[in-house]
């Protein structure tokens, strides 16, 4: 009676790297599934109520920080990084400083990443079963209770910054992360060492002083929160600190010095669309629900909907200079079906109508 031999789980775990980077990650790495200091932090920043509206983070439990409880029998975490920033795309801070430009976070110009990373880790997972036969596995980019920025730290692939955000000693934070759990006993990699030092950067520019200590956000006064999680009224107080950004928020990841080494994407899919990445903020406001759903089909942006669109574009005309453009488009929109809406325009038109005055 004869028995399969075993794989060779070291030369395994270096051809799953190697496949990743042929199928468009930057990079792969290895973790096992032990989180618990990272289920401590979780449970103390949900214990402090910084989640905001997103009860979703606290809905599973410990699904979330124990990978074997997400799904039975997961011996190792392979994560994956794909870096997103698109060559040629309008430099960030030029369009954060054009107070009549609508300001789109750098991951939101292209198609949505969810479904392409989802269909390469599905390949990657091919790739193995090619090479050893049926495994354990199940693929995650955002899909379901993972700690994904700690099973990332623990495989090497970065460390958690003060913003919360992975950095990279060689590419810097702008990258997606996904997972591949699998039951494989793979080698697991070094977890990545930290190096943010003393710089606090990402603390001091914050727009909305989101993140009140060192690894500490409060979602609540998250711009990235205000305007994609947050379904009702943006608080008053932090409306004109928003500035022009209308979807999502960049200012911790592009004032970080290690974003020097962040890389350009290879991926087509990323390129911006309908100039998002400078368009001006009347011509936005413009766009009929229709529009909006044609124009964002596949994309990032829908998650917010119509409604938070407007809302979103309605502060920050409100926040542009004063001028004739600015009043009428919000005026357009004076009497919208939405009660939402019909608040942030008449705040806009307010301090539109306070800056005229000074």
């Amino acid at each position: 009676m004869s028995t399969q031999a075993q794989p060779d789980y070291a030369a395994l775990a270096s051809d799953i790297k190697r496949w990743a980077r042929e199928l468009g990650f930057a990079e792969a790495g290895i973790s096992g599934v032990e989180l618990a200091q990272d289920e401590q932090h979780l449970k103390n920043w949900l214990d402090d109520g910084y989640h905001g509206e997103m009860e979703y983070m606290e809905r599973h439990g410990t699904r979330r920080s124990r990978p074997d409880e997400l799904e039975p029998g997961t011996q190792r975490v392979i994560s994956v990084r794909m870096d997103y920033m698109p060559p040629g795309t309008e430099h960030a801070w030029d369009v954060i400083n054009d107070a009549e430009a609508g300001y789109v976070a750098r991951y939101a110009l292209g198609r949505d990443y969810h479904k392409l990373m989802r269909n390469r880790l599905q390949k990657l997972a091919e790739r193995i079963r090619g090479s050893i036969g049926d495994f354990g596995y199940r693929a995650y980019v955002d899909s379901a209770p993972v700690l994904e920025k700690a099973l990332a730290r623990n495989a090497g692939l970065g460390w958690i910054g003060k913003h919360t955000v992975l950095i990279n000693k060689q590419g810097g934070s702008y990258f997606f992360l996904g997972e591949l759990y699998t039951n494989l006993p793979l080698p697991i990699d070094e977890p990545a060492s930290a190096h943010c030092g003393t710089c606090r950067k990402c603390i001091d520019i914050c727009p909305t002083q989101a993140i009140i200590g060192p690894y500490r956000l409060d979602a609540r006064r998250c711009i990235s929160y205000l305007t994609i999680e947050l379904k009702g009224s943006i608080p008053e107080e932090l409306r004109a600190p928003m500035g022009n950004r209308i979807f999502g928020c960049d200012d911790c990841q592009l004032i970080c010095p290690w974003n020097k080494f962040a890389q350009d994407t290879a991926e087509p899919d990323f390129a911006p669309r309908h100039r998002l990445d400078g368009a001006k903020l009347v011509e936005l406001f413009a766009w009929s629900e229709a529009e909006f759903l044609q124009r964002t089909e596949g994309m990032a942006i829908r998650r917010t909907g119509y409604e938070g669109w407007l809302r979103n574009i309605a502060v920050a005309l409100g926040n542009a200079p004063p001028s004739d453009a600015v009043r009428n488009a919000l005026t357009a929109h004076r009497d919208h079906p939405s009660e939402i809406v019909r608040e942030h325009v008449a705040w806009a038109l307010k301090q539109q109508a306070a800056d005229t005055a000074a």
